[in-house]
């Protein structure tokens, strides 16, 4: 694992992206010099002429980024399985079409910027028959050429199992969990199908398999684990952590049920320095300012459509906490009938809810209905990205029913954010729990980069209309 931009990245993807990226713009270049060669005769005058004074490289480039976020919105980053061959086919050759989208529209805008068209022609065709091969023999013989880090538990903790589910069904993580210690010899296998490999104070014999990291995540702290023995495996150059330490990086969020107070009191990581919330507050309002203006046509439709669709106000105000726990008026365009809540009170939206329109559905499914809170972020009350502002009802509710929660007002609300863009919308007290550990997660590594990380992904999560509800 690689951190980029605050985030965990598995190499294996990392690999694939440079490796795909090569073979891309490697197609385009053998595409440009086949159709010189042909169609003009002389490939290597007109191909140099169009690299080197025509901006050729760039706009390859160009065309390359834009199949590349192609295949990232078909999620062909992220899953590396192949099912079919002949839905990997399709997912690329939707990519090309994207691609060839993205070319036709540059033309009307800057056609100087575009790939000659024969050249894209042909370099997409060979991206189709290079491609999908490329994928299924990286996932059937590079993926494992690459290994796996071997991982020895000690312990059998709630954490450690949410560690082994999450390895098990990420494989691109690159972890192979090779056995647990336990001192309850006669109980039950808590991970299944991995082995148990003796009691915990067999530490310094098992460690002779050689694990590349000894993961700690014991029931009671007070069990038979020598520091000595850690220490000294430590000194032999064996990576060894706490469970909590893996589960942020391999799940990208904190475990609050293995915080103390006493850890968050003396940590530094989660009181973000004041430089860090100016920082944002300077580039978050630029960004508003810039998206207000680029957005502002889109904006007045949306804004005549609610009128003319439904009863009520354009603009839906509520009350909602923000940073330091200081409440403030949120502006959304209206996507529920008027009086919503005139019979029931608070209460959190659900899926299928009968009290949103039919225009506010397709607005919360696109996130359109959001875009009003740029507003928000120019008065500084809120930033792009950050933990999604609740309601004082429930904040109030819910800092006594959920350990922790108020710590995330500790940075400003945003319009997305680390929890909306790993998980899906949900109205439960478990789910609560769930987007906590992501917000504390951000708030642990707040920062410019990763703030651009996640509004790329909400991009994707927008035009794929996923965890709206």
């Amino acid at each position: 694992m690689i951190r980029i931009l605050k985030v965990f990245v598995p190499v294996r993807v990392i690999l694939l992206l440079l490796s795909e990226a090569a073979i891309l713009y490697g197609c385009y270049m053998a595409a440009l010099f086949i159709v010189e060669r042909f169609l003009e005769g002389e490939a290597s005058l007109y191909a140099s002429e169009f690299l080197f004074e025509d901006h050729g490289f760039l706009r390859i480039g160009i065309a390359v980024a834009v199949i590349m976020f192609g295949l990232y919105l078909n999620d062909l980053y992220e899953e590396f399985r192949i099912p079919s061959r002949i839905a990997l086919v399709q997912q690329i050759s939707l990519a090309l079409g994207i691609a060839f989208v993205a070319q036709a529209t540059m033309s009307y805008v800057i056609s100087g910027w575009i790939v000659p068209r024969y050249t894209m022609i042909l370099g997409s065709l060979f991206v189709l028959l290079l491609t999908p091969s490329w994928r299924m023999f990286y996932s059937s013989v590079i993926f494992d050429a690459l290994g796996t880090e071997r991982v020895l538990l000690v312990g059998t903790s709630e954490i450690l199992g949410a560690i082994v589910k999450h390895i098990a069904s990420k494989p691109a993580l690159g972890f192979t969990v090779i056995g647990y210690l336990d001192d309850n010899a006669g109980g039950d296998n808590p991970f299944p199908g991995i082995p148990r490999l003796g009691e915990v104070q067999d530490l310094k014999r098992v460690t002779q398999d050689q694990p590349d990291r000894i993961v700690v995540g014991l029931r009671e702290r007070r069990a038979n684990l020598s520091m000595q023995d850690l220490l000294d495996l430590r000194f032999e150059g064996v990576h060894i952590e706490e469970a909590a330490s893996l589960y942020e990086i391999a799940l990208g969020r904190v475990c609050t049920s293995e915080f103390r107070p006493s850890q968050l009191v003396f940590s530094k990581d989660f009181s973000p320095p004041h430089s860090s919330i100016s920082l944002q507050t300077f580039y978050c309002t630029l960004v508003a300012a810039v998206m207000l203006v680029l957005l502002s046509p889109l904006m007045l439709v949306v804004a005549l459509a609610v009128r003319l669709t439904s009863k009520g106000p354009v603009f839906y105000r509520q009350i909602r906490v923000g940073r330091g726990n200081k409440p403030f008026t949120l502006y959304k365009f209206r996507s529920m009938a008027a009086d919503a809540e005139a019979k029931t009170g608070a209460v959190w939206a659900k899926k299928n809810d009968p009290r949103i329109t039919p225009l506010g559905r397709i607005m919360r499914k696109t996130r359109i209905d959001e875009l009003p809170q740029l507003f928000n972020v120019l008065k500084g009350q809120m930033a792009i990205a950050g933990p999604r502002p609740e309601r004082p009802e429930f904040v109030t509710k819910l800092s006594h029913e959920i350990p922790y929660y108020r710590q995330r007002h500790t940075v400003k609300p945003g319009i997305t954010g680390w929890a909306q863009i790993n998980y899906k919308y949900g109205d439960t007290l478990e789910d609560t729990v769930m987007k906590l550990e992501y917000d504390l997660y951000y708030i642990k590594n707040i920062s410019m980069a990763l703030d651009m990380y996640i509004f790329f992904h909400t991009i994707k999560t927008m035009l794929l209309s996923r965890g709206a509800q």
